[in-house]
């Protein structure tokens, strides 16, 4: 006995024609063993007729009591068959093949009533099996009428037999094919291979299966088939022949290309913010699975960064050549350039699609060819020689606005577009569209961000004598984004000299215009005259500050951060005094070639606020290059900060003729590709200068009111050793009127200096940290017009303090004397 164990079936109604039900013995049995159904085929097969057997036990049929086991099994099984012994009504014992299906409840039995509970319907045939002969012809029409593709060869892999369906594949008859090999049938690299697999099968005994691509008769595009070869057995299990089964698997196959052809556009196509790099990235992925030839054009206010207008472009349509790939080297099918902003005619495809906004296919037949020949002639030849048949036209739009069109081209691919290639083509294009608005977009973001950025900058060092300086400013990549890094070189009172070096966390325009603010107030607090430690806590202030603002207004930048490194050199002195915020340590390389990194304690970066900032002071040889710089500089990616200091160094050592030549040394040493750094980079080279005793000349000057007079003689006599005696009046009017204020409210030491520099500098220094005020006298006071007449005598005055009180300042145009 045998027994299946398959998922049960719901069976509807059998038929009610008395030959067929007579055909078949069908029995059905209630959930408790009753018989409740008995056809004609039932009391054919054992004599009973229904009035006999219905309402009794079905058990009483069997000749032989069934084992427990197949007892338990009919529980559970949806179905039972096997080999039966039951008793026919005479008393003879029958042996039948039966099967039995398992009910549902409620289902129609066979004898048309329904089981409530569900049960059993039990089927055995009576017809007799047909002769050999008759089933030969049956399977001979079954194999000839087959809707697959069938073919059966020898071993010696010759055909024998074909059907119909592969008759109308190949393009051939059976009587042609018979006693052929496959690669005599059908030639191709394939059919070789298919041959090697077919005697595999015979050797082993198992079935096998190959994909293959033939050029079938009747067919002009691509054709993709799935051969399964299976071997056919005869006595004793030998394999005496190849059954070879077709199946035309083209839709699948080309469904997984459109399939991969998209995720590769998902993954190549948007790489980079660059927009002519996103429209190449198209066209890369289209040639050559996808097409021929294909274009990408956009409207000439898109590369400006500007938004097109709403709505179809007017005729006629411009555009300029973004992209363009081909399959042929050198891209002999183009007429324009990348690059260029042509015409477009309104009979074209890229002006139809854009006039209407919609994809579309065309056939390039020779009357479409003509009503084109007439505004486009040199396209049109084009079309002619290289064969183009078919072309696909797909608007670039994204976010409700039209940028372009995608043009794609077909001459070597055999077959034309089909609607589904243009839902593919809309798919990448679409994917496209969105990569070029976004670089559009960031491409005028930065063009802002780069404006915004070189009008913060100093657009040219001004002119003083206590350095040589040279700067390079690189903003970085479109990839990076322009960021917060500045520079600045601010002349102080006393021919001393301010260097700024800053860098401002993140890139865009909030960095550029957070810069501007930074580097505003770090000018402001240098006219203060503030020594660095004290000016970097100011500054640190007021990062706290603009932070704040940009919590309180929700600035999704997430506030500010920056650092700041700001120096001070003295040519009198050659002093200079350092302090920085969280920013690289500067190098100072002296005039022996001997190049150190200044140990200057590195502070908290600014806007973390409570932590103080200490300042450094030190002697420069007159000679020695300070070189400022931000991380940009020196730190990558691929690179350890250390080796990128260490490169610094090395340059810094090497003679240059010049701090411009040695700016460009180092920019060639420490970045790849100078003209597309990854983070910005603020690069200042100061050469130090010194104002030896010729050019100052330094009083002591008593805490008396009679000393004012002695100080306007040795002023006077100063002026005349520099042949400056024409400044000499409007000197001695400041000398007297800054002594006498020293003496009057200051207190002592006090000091008279003179800098001859680019301009005549008058400074007084006390021991008082007062510091006087100009204002407007009465016509009834007596005093108070001393600094208004500095003020007006002299270019710029001012004060600062000092450690040990102040110092009042004025300075005299040279120029005029």
């Amino acid at each position: 006995m045998t027994r299946s164990g398959t998922a049960s079936e719901d069976w509807g109604p059998w038929p009610e024609d008395p030959v067929a039900a007579a055909a078949t013995a069908r029995v059905s049995v209630d959930p408790r063993g009753t018989v409740t159904g008995w056809s004609e085929g039932a009391r054919r097969l054992l004599g009973y007729p229904p009035e006999e057997i219905v309402g009794r036990p079905a058990g009483g049929l069997l000749a032989e009591e069934p084992d427990a086991g197949t007892v338990r099994s009919l529980k559970t099984l949806p179905r039972w068959n096997g080999q039966v012994a039951l008793r026919h009504r005479d008393g003879h014992r029958l042996t039948v093949n039966l099967l039995a299906h398992h009910r549902e409840p409620d289902s129609d039995n066979g004898a048309g009533e329904g089981d409530g509970d569900g049960g059993w319907f039990l089927v055995c045939a009576l017809t007799h099996r047909p002769s050999p002969a008759q089933d030969d012809a049956l399977l001979k029409w079954a194999f000839a009428e087959s809707p697959a593709a069938l073919a059966l060869y020898d071993t010696g892999l010759r055909m024998r037999l074909a059907n119909t369906e592969m008759e109308r594949v190949v393009g051939l008859s059976e009587e042609t094919m018979r006693g052929l090999l496959v690669s005599e049938i059908v030639a191709g690299p394939w059919s070789i291979r298919t041959e090697r697999l077919m005697r595999r099968v015979l050797e082993t005994g198992r079935p096998d299966q190959v994909q293959v691509s033939p050029q079938l008769s009747g067919h002009q595009g691509e054709s993709v088939w799935t051969l399964s070869l299976v071997p056919v057995r005869g006595n004793g299990g030998t394999a005496r022949a190849v059954l070879v089964v077709g199946q035309d698997t083209t839709e699948e196959h080309l469904a997984r290309e459109r399939l991969a052809l998209l995720n590769e556009a998902s993954v190549r196509i948007g790489s980079s913010l660059d927009l002519a790099r996103s429209a190449r990235e198209l066209t890369d992925v289209a040639v050559p699975r996808f097409a021929d030839f294909v274009t990408v054009d956009l409207l000439p206010s898109v590369e400006g960064g500007e938004d097109p207008p709403t709505g179809p472009p007017s005729s006629p349509v411009r555009l300029r050549r973004v992209a363009a790939q081909s399959v042929l080297e050198g891209i002999p099918e183009a007429v324009v350039r990348p690059g260029t902003v042509t015409t477009c005619p309104d009979t074209s495809p890229a002006a139809e699609s854009l006039a209407t906004g919609r994809s579309l296919i065309r056939a390039l037949t020779p009357a479409a060819l003509a009503a084109w020949e007439h505004d486009a002639r040199e396209q049109a030849e084009r079309v002619r020689k290289y064969g183009f048949h078919s072309v696909l036209a797909v608007p670039i739009r994204a976010r409700g606005i039209t940028l372009g069109v995608a043009t794609f081209w077909r001459h070597r691919h055999q077959e034309p577009f089909q609607q589904d290639d243009l839902l593919l083509a809309e798919d990448i294009t679409g994917r496209a569209a969105v990569c070029i608005d976004n670089a559009r977009r960031y491409s005028s973001e930065r063009r802002t961000s780069l404006t915004l950025q070189s009008s913060l900058l100093p657009g040219r060092l001004p002119q003083q004598v206590a350095v040589e300086v040279a700067s390079r400013y690189l903003p970085a990549s479109a990839r990076a984004g322009v960021g917060g890094d500045w520079f600045d070189v601010i002349p102080l009172s006393g021919a001393r000299v301010a260097l700024v070096v800053g860098d401002v966390v993140g890139h865009g325009i909030q960095a550029s215009a957070a810069m501007g603010r930074l580097r505003t107030a770090v000018r402001t607090l240098a006219d203060v005259d503030l020594p660095p430690d004290e000016l970097l806590t100011h500054l640190d202030d007021l990062v706290i500050h603009l932070a704040a603002e940009a919590d309180s207004a929700q600035d999704p930048t997430g506030g500010i951060g920056a650092t700041c490194l700001y120096a001070v050199y003295d040519p009198v002195t050659r002093r200079c005094a350092l302090a920085r915020a969280g920013h690289p340590v500067p190098a100072l390389a002296r005039s022996d070639g001997a190049v150190e990194f200044l140990d200057i304690p590195a502070g908290p970066p600014l806007g973390l606020g409570g932590l103080p900032f200490e300042a450094t002071e030190l002697e420069l040889p007159v000679g020695s290059v300070l070189t400022l710089y931000t991380n940009g500089l020196v730190e990558a990616r691929d690179r350890d900060v250390n080796h990128g200091l260490d490169t610094l160094r090395e340059v810094l050592a090497r003679p240059a003729p010049s701090l411009e030549d040695r700016c460009d040394d180092v920019l060639r040493a420490l970045l790849p590709d100078p003209d597309r750094p990854a983070d910005d980079v603020a690069l200042l080279m100061a050469r130090t200068r010194a104002l030896d005793a010729a050019h100052v000349a330094t009083w002591d000057v008593p805490h008396d009111a009679t000393a004012v007079a002695k100080a306007r003689k040795d002023a006077c006599r100063q002026l005349d050793v520099w042949g400056l005696n024409d400044a000499a009046f409007v000197t001695e009017l400041v000398v007297s009127e800054l002594v006498t204020n020293a003496i009057r409210y200051g207190e002592a030491p006090i000091r008279l200096r003179l800098i001859r520099d680019r301009s005549l500098i008058i400074e007084v220094s006390d021991g008082s940290s007062t510091a006087p005020h100009l204002r407007r006298a009465r016509t009834s006071d007596e005093g108070g017009r001393g600094l208004l007449l500095v003020a007006q005598l002299t270019r710029s005055w001012g004060t600062r303090q000092t450690y040990t009180g102040k110092t009042i300042w004025a300075e005299q145009s040279l120029t005029a004397f």
